[in-house]
């Protein structure tokens, strides 16, 4: 991240507004919350003559951050063309079962895994029960419960089912950037598996975002504001693969044709037809 650029993070409720990422990033990356914060801090590195590269702080439960960032960056006016660039989102929803899994698999196998996240709109945590149901179906573990931390169940309460369930102990697996509480003195022994993303990898990730940003501008002359402002619209900017992997597959007969994915590449608007098929496109990130 280094040169004439600045990096800033923008975060929503899965970083706890940029709490949860304080020093984390490295001192060379701005973490702010979207809206008047990542205005200003925009509009102060433009004024030092830097480019700015903006990455959105979602694991893929928070398409609505990419697209409010897009609208917070079209706003500024100091942003002239290829000066601010929209980086895709930090992880889409299926890196998150991606580390999730990688998570999970260092929890015994007699353990309960409690997904554990912040608590979104009804499509969002929707979406974390999805993300939980495909830790299930492609790990070890038979019993993987689900908590919404400010929501329903909370954290508590799916430590409480867990045992109810049968679980002797419980394994919390962070699905965000935040830390997760269980809330005191439960039925049975809780553990955190987190942080979900360890720092040098957070940091490596970043990294990769920035350098595609890069690279889109300089080949394509798009700057991802556009694509961006759709981004709810479809869940997020695009599937993209994790660093340095790829992977081939059919769309199939709906779609058909198969396709391969080099290393590094993405594509936007990108869905697997089934769960079967969505684990294609993780196993080369567990």
């Amino acid at each position: 991240m280094a040169g004439n650029t600045a990096v800033i993070a923008v975060c929503g409720h899965e970083a706890a507004y940029g709490r949860a990422l304080e020093g984390r990033p490295g001192p060379d990356v701005d973490t702010v919350p979207n809206g008047r914060a990542l205005f200003r801090a925009v509009a102060a590195r433009l004024r030092r003559g830097e480019r700015v590269v903006v990455v959105p702080m979602t694991l893929g439960r928070e398409p609505g951050l990419v697209a409010d960032t897009a609208r917070t960056l079209r706003a500024v006016p100091e942003a002239g063309r290829g000066a601010v660039l929209l980086a895709e989102p930090f992880g889409t929803a299926q890196h998150l079962v991606g580390w999730l899994r990688a998570a999970a698999g260092r929890v015994p196998a007699d353990a309960a895994l409690l997904v554990a996240a912040p608590a979104g709109d009804p499509f969002e945590d929707a979406e974390l029960h999805r993300v939980a149901a495909l830790v299930r179906r492609y790990g070890r573990h038979d019993l993987v419960e689900v908590a919404l931390d400010g929501g329903d169940p909370g954290p508590a309460e799916g430590v409480r089912r867990c045992a109810l369930l049968g679980a002797e102990r419980v394994a919390l697996l962070p699905a965000s950037f935040a830390a997760v509480d269980p809330g005191g003195e439960g039925p049975v022994p809780v553990t955190d598996a987190g942080p979900l993303v360890p720092d040098p990898a957070l940091r490596r990730v970043l990294d990769e975002r920035v350098a595609d940003a890069h690279r889109r501008w300089d080949e394509h002359g798009d700057d991802g504001i556009t694509t961006g402002l759709t981004a709810a619209d479809h869940h997020g900017h695009a599937h993209t693969h994790p660093p340095g992997e790829g992977h081939g597959h059919d769309h199939g007969p709906a779609h058909g044709h198969p396709h391969e994915h080099g290393p590094g590449t993405g594509h936007r608007h990108h869905h697997h037809p089934s769960a079967a098929g969505a684990d294609l496109g993780i196993r080369s990130i567990a």
